[in-house]
């Protein structure tokens, strides 16, 4: 075992430096960084094993996230909070800490069995920190004979613990920015299940309340009109518009019900679904172009509801009956489309033709659900040359 760090060599030295920017540039992924350094740092500092330690997101504690064969099972596995054995104190105290033998005396240390401390005899600890994101971590290096490291070794090591400090910063940055994305991407979640919860038990209760009333209340009405003797023409007209009415309730109470919640958004995938809503629609001539798509279920139903929505609009405002739905998969996105030949309506002034405001079309609410999984949502108009809706939803 050489005495020296043995970076006198040049090639050596640019050789280490070419490899950490290279792990550096590899990608923001923190344990796939510290993986690829701690080998190189071993090498070039001629040492028989190299830890790195990176401070958590509570900021109290380092966790081992690279380390050298046969140490590198443990990465995840070894926590240690500041303060705690040597490399704790480096972190806290922001000084280097150096061993030459015997650290089992050392107030400081620490053992941990997983480590085998017992193997070794000399090492290094050195604070990772840079200007602007401070203390990321500790930098260890450890041999199995004596070592008498050096000032210039221990300068060598800080400056590669310098090095690494602004890569290991943002890649940290990148961790909690994946973490509250996902944390983000779950609350989406139970959001959208909270509503489609609601919206069955909305449905449910009328379907069990409303509706069954209804069908007892024409019973009724079928038995008094049967009871109705001739002569009485004005009670009998009055039964027959209270029929009509109870049906016409009773039809409207269905539709609030597939409204709410359609069987077949349970039974169906996505396009067929879109198609059975098309189909629906009686109101409207809908051409249907849908393909099978691959999505989480809360994104299927936010789709769904922006469908929904954008049919409903066509009928309340467009004017006409030619429709065009739909559904395909492009470049890692799924493309929601509804067309239609209406009459549109101005996006500048935010007008339809007859002056009734465009918000009716619903933007908002469709623009909110597309967003609120990801997507993004245009809308495309001119008075008299019909109406685009498009919802991008990227696939996951």
């Amino acid at each position: 075992m050489n005495q020296g760090l043995g970076l006198a060599d040049p090639g050596r030295e640019n050789a280490l430096l070419v490899g950490i920017i290279e792990a550096i540039s590899a990608g923001p992924e923190l344990t796939l960084l510290a993986a690829r350094v701690a080998p190189l740092i071993a090498e070039a500092t001629n040492t028989d094993v190299c830890f790195v330690h990176v401070l958590d997101d509570t900021d109290r504690s380092l966790t081992l996230a690279g380390a050298t064969p046969p140490f590198d099972d443990q990465v995840g596995a070894v926590r240690l909070p500041l303060g705690e054995g040597v490399a704790g104190w480096a972190a806290s105290h922001g000084q280097p800490v150096v061993l030459v033998e015997h650290k089992e005396r050392d107030p400081r240390y620490r053992y941990f069995p997983q480590l085998r401390g017992e193997d070794y005899t000399s090492m290094v600890s050195v604070p990772m920190a840079s200007e602007p994101g401070g203390l990321v971590g500790v930098l260890n290096v450890h041999t199995r004979v004596r070592r008498d490291f050096t000032d210039r070794d221990v300068r060598l090591l800080t400056s590669i613990g310098s090095l690494l400090a602004g890569a290991i910063h943002q890649a940290r940055l990148h961790r909690r920015l994946t973490a509250r994305e996902r944390a983000h991407e779950r609350f989406t979640e139970q959001v959208i299940a909270a509503q489609e919860t609601e919206r069955r038990r909305l449905a449910a209760d009328i379907h069990d309340g409303i509706t069954q009333r209804l069908v007892s209340l024409r019973f009724h009405l079928d038995a008094a009109a049967g009871a109705l003797s001739e002569g009485c023409g004005f009670a009998a007209e009055q039964v027959e518009r209270a029929r009509e009415l109870a049906d016409l309730t009773f039809d409207e109470a269905r539709a609030a019900i597939n409204g709410l919640r359609p069987p077949v958004l349970d039974d169906l995938g996505l396009a067929d679904s879109l198609a059975s809503l098309a189909r629906s629609l009686g109101e409207l001539d809908v051409l249907v172009d849908t393909e099978d798509c691959t999505l989480p279920d809360h994104a299927a139903i936010a789709l769904y509801r922006i469908a929904q929505e954008a049919l409903q609009n066509v009928v309340k405002h467009a004017q006409t009956r030619a429709v065009a739905l739909r559904l395909r998969t492009d470049a890692g996105e799924v493309v929601l489309e509804v067309s239609d030949t209406g009459r549109g309506f101005d996006r500048d002034g935010a007008f339809f033709g007859d002056g009734s405001p465009s918000g009716g079309y619903g933007m908002v609410s469709m623009a909110e659900r597309a967003e609120l999984i990801g997507g993004r949502l245009a809308i495309t108009s001119r008075p008299g040359q019909g109406t685009t809706v498009t919802a991008r939803v990227p696939v996951r």
